[in-house]
């Protein structure tokens, strides 16, 4: 069964000893980060702050900072298992050719159109309904780092809707609190919450917003997903929840939310206004720099009877978004398989930060082949802000960094196997001269043939024989280890 909500989520991490009540008071301002970064960095459990400094509302963070928690959030026994579901629906064994075919593919649609958001009439996040001077001031909003430019709303799932379209989309976009009625609104350019706000630019009329707070875990997931243009995000919570999202209409703009989330925030962003944000610091481990972003105009809140407000705390690695990276990596491997076949495994390692360095193995079958490979991926969504792309060949385990450094400080002729390209790059990148743009590198660790202009022997690995591992397996006991 799905998890129906947040709290479902919170039992069934209590009752696997996963999630800890903590009933000290502590302060919103900088202790429950310290405490939450520390417990991620030992692989400790979900956080739950019951007597939070000034405020009746618990705060809850580490809701998926272990891969337990994550293989518990999208109800899973291996993260692969949903990729691997994903493309049953996107590559059946045969494709439906004659009338008997497209009969048997009949239930499959089927299931998957029951995966489709169903509106509901009301829902739990309507049972205190806030039209008259509504205010974030109740919200246990943290700031996070010393040197952020306030407190920030860390987990917020944003929904805005294409103004040409009308199509759905929901990201995750953290949130200055400026004061009771106005936040910023980090959107980056490359993001669909900032494409449909210059849309609406254009049109120059505010964009409607709603944020929720306290989704179930399938829903923070695809919040976050690098989903194809067009793809809602609640078809892909369907999809993993096995269950649609049951969404309801908010009170004072034309957006429809999860109806059994904690909190709503409904408002609007101007089309011109912008202010200055941040600085924040960020999952790449530094702060990322106050500059101009627009505005979020609150204009309602709706909430559950007492709530619960969510939280993740990002900064130096590992953190919980690690963990939601790692099963990133692991859902959509299959579909960029399904593009390019001759990759056999990617690892996007959390020192990183899953958009800076990407390892991959390859089926390697003509000279060159790996800068093609490296080449294609920075054409993909967003892998086009991978500043480093490692290549090595199939046999080569790339979850393991040390095997991975060793074939590239071993195998490589940096003339020959490095490639610099110029590109996008992440909005958070502060390394590159200039904000949005600048170099990237591939770097080619596979064994060169003598097509690709290596004519020296190349050398076999160090391999003992079977005979004598199998000799030594038998007699280990008698060793006295």
């Amino acid at each position: 069964m799905a998890y129906q909500d947040l709290r479902d989520y919170l039992r069934t991490l209590e009752s696997k000893g996963l999630l800890k009540r903590i009933k000290t008071e502590v302060s919103a301002d900088l202790e429950i980060t310290e405490i939450s970064d520390r417990v991620v960095k030992a692989g400790g459990p979900t956080l739950l702050f019951e007597n939070v400094q000034g405020y009746q509302m618990p705060v809850v963070t580490n809701l998926m900072g272990t891969l337990e928690h994550m293989k518990l959030a999208l109800q899973v026994d291996d993260l692969d298992d949903i990729g691997r579901q994903m493309l049953e629906f996107l590559q059946p064994p045969e494709l439906p050719t004659g009338f008997i075919d497209k009969l048997k593919a009949l239930p499959k649609l089927a299931q998957l159109s029951s995966f489709l958001p169903k509106i509901v009439r009301t829902g739990p996040c309507k049972e205190v309904v806030i039209k008259d001077k509504p205010s974030l001031a109740a919200l246990p909003v943290l700031k996070c780092w010393p040197q952020d430019g306030g407190p920030f709303i860390t987990l917020p799932l944003v929904f805005t809707k294409d103004p040409e379209t009308g199509r759905r989309n929901v990201g995750m976009y953290r949130m200055q609190v400026y004061d009771e009625i106005t936040t910023g609104m980090h959107w980056h350019m490359h993001k669909d919450g900032a494409k449909n706000h210059r849309k609406q630019k254009r049109q120059n009329k505010p964009l409607e917003v709603a944020v929720a707070l306290g989704a179930d875990p399938a829903c923070i997931f695809s919040a976050v997903a690098p989903l194809p243009p067009g793809i809602d995000e609640m078809l892909l919570a369907g999809f993993l929840r096995k269950e649609p999202v049951e969404l309801v209409k908010c009170e004072t703009v034309d957006i429809e939310v999860p109806a059994r989330a904690e909190i709503i925030l409904e408002g609007y962003v101007d089309p011109e206004e912008t202010r200055l944000e941040g600085p924040f610091g960020d999952h790449t481990g530094y702060y990322s720099l106050a500059d101009y972003y627009p505005v979020f105009h609150l204009t309602c809140i709706t909430h559950r009877k007492n709530p619960i407000y969510p939280a993740t705390i990002v900064g130096k690695p590992p953190i919980e978004d690690n963990f939601i990276g790692k099963a990133i990596e692991r859902t959509f491997l299959p579909l960029l398989k399904l593009q390019l076949p001759e990759i056999v495994d990617m690892n996007m390692p959390p020192e990183g930060v899953f958009h800076n360095c990407v390892i991959v193995s390859i089926k390697k079958r003509y000279p060159g082949h790996a800068k093609k490979v490296m080449s294609a991926l920075w054409g993909m969504g967003q892998m086009m802000f991978a500043k480093l792309i490692i290549v090595v060949d199939d046999h080569v385990n790339v979850q393991n960094p040390s095997e991975v450094a060793w074939r590239v400080f071993n195998n490589i002729d940096p003339r020959r196997d490095v490639m610099m390209v110029d590109g996008p790059l992440d909005a958070l990148d502060h390394s590159s001269p200039m904000p949005f743009y600048g170099s990237k590198m591939g770097i080619d660790a596979t064994k060169k043939w003598p097509a690709e202009g290596h004519n020296r022997e190349w050398p076999d690995d160090i391999e003992m024989s079977e005979e004598i591992k199998s000799l030594v397996d038998r007699k280990w006991q008698s060793y006295g280890f």
